[in-house]
């Protein structure tokens, strides 16, 4: 008579059940390795770029000149030192506290992205799972497209003045444009076998769109938000630095006015923060509307 072990018992060995978990355990070590060294070597990139950035505005080879001119290009620990004054003196600027600005930037990129995202996913959409609309305004698109933004910022800036609402209609245009033609391209990759499977079910036009075209497409409308949060903030800056009473535009066209390229470098650096803290926010919301879709080899190895 044979005695089944407990392992056995459950349809497995125990010997089987425990490599199982030390190759589970391997697979951990082995991504928490990756990630520690991803990190490692961003730190050694900033430091290299940095450092080297600092050492060549030092060095002078010639005893009077350095490789790299500060006042052209700027300093790290000067870049530092205005970064400080702008959140610690900025009271006495006239532009204002730096936070005011920072809010007034932020304000019009969200809602330019909002406005532009919002827009862009229904034109998107609409054009394209119809192809008569597609070919009327088609062109029409392509030619507001091709015209340079910086004109449509002067444009707005002339028809409705100086406050949010010009700034909000630029950045509004630029993310438009890289959410429309994302939403239209994944419309017409939608699976057609599996649209007219749906249809021969008795689904209207409406559930098609809703389970089917919508769904699918996501995909493509996601990615796109990544890069048109970064375009809503060039959109705020651009105006701004046109015409505005506030913002961080206007800190940079101010500091550009005075030949300061450390203020403007201090500039960009909050405006990186703003970006990528939009990023991790959207990569949050990527993962929790795909959570359905497993994810594809270029997706798993993110940057």
């Amino acid at each position: 008579m044979t005695t089944l072990t407990h392992g056995e018992a459950r349809g497995g060995t125990p010997k089987a059940e425990q490599s199982a978990a030390e190759i589970a355990a391997k697979a951990r070590r082995t991504t928490q390795r990756r990630k520690v060294w991803i990190w490692v070597g961003r730190i050694a990139l900033a430091v290299v770029i940095i450092g080297g950035w600092q050492l060549c505005t030092n060095v002078k080879p010639d005893g009077k000149h350095p490789l790299v001119d500060p006042f052209f290009f700027g300093m790290p620990t000067q870049i530092w030192d205005s970064l400080v004054t702008l959140f610690t003196n900025s009271e006495d600027a006239s532009f204002g506290s730096i936070w005011e600005n920072i809010w007034v930037t932020g304000q019009e990129a969200i809602l330019g992205f909002l406005l532009g995202t919002f827009v862009g996913i229904v034109l998107g959409l609409l054009l394209g799972s119809n192809r008569y609309l597609s070919s009327v305004v088609g062109p029409y698109i392509r030619i507001v497209n091709s015209i340079p933004r910086i004109i449509l910022g002067s444009i707005f800036i002339v028809a409705f003045g100086l406050g949010t609402f010009p700034k909000v209609l630029l950045a509004a245009v630029l993310v438009f444009f890289v959410v429309f033609f994302n939403a239209f391209q994944g419309v017409r990759e939608v699976d057609q076998n599996l649209v007219a499977n749906v249809r021969v079910l008795g689904a209207s036009p409406f559930q098609v769109a809703i389970h089917v075209t919508i769904p699918s497409a996501m995909t493509w409308i996601i990615a796109s938000l990544h890069t048109a949060f970064g375009f809503a903030i060039i959109g705020a800056l651009v105006a701004e630095v046109l015409g505005a009473q506030q913002g961080l535009g206007l800190i940079i066209s101010q500091a550009q006015g005075k030949f300061d390229p450390d203020t403007v470098f201090a500039c960009m650096i909050i405006i990186a923060v703003i970006t990528l803290l939009a990023e991790f926010l959207i990569g949050l919301l990527e993962h929790t509307l795909l959570k359905w879709r497993p994810p594809n080899k270029s997706e798993a190895q993110t940057i």
